[in-house]
């Protein structure tokens, strides 16, 4: 009997093990990922944005910085 209750034991052998480390799901694509990832390995949207790199500046606030600089110079040197 205590052979057969080693046996039971190796079934579960197969089966893939547990990760020790606690998942959540992504909050992009939903699959689960690894908790203190910063950036989802299936869907590659980083996790949070402190996580994520710079972005450019819309293109608008560029052109609009750069007409009221224009302003400023043609009023102070006219």
């Amino acid at each position: 009997m205590d052979d057969y209750l080693d046996h039971d034991d190796d079934f579960d052998d197969d089966e893939p093990e547990e990760e020790d480390e606690p998942t959540v799901p992504c909050p992009y694509c939903k699959r689960q990922i690894h908790e203190d990832s910063q950036r989802c390995p299936y869907c590659e949207q980083y996790i949070s944005e402190e996580d994520a790199p710079a972005s450019r500046k819309p293109w608008w606030i560029v052109a609009g910085v750069v007409v009221c600089l224009y302003i400023v110079f043609r009023w102070i040197s006219g």
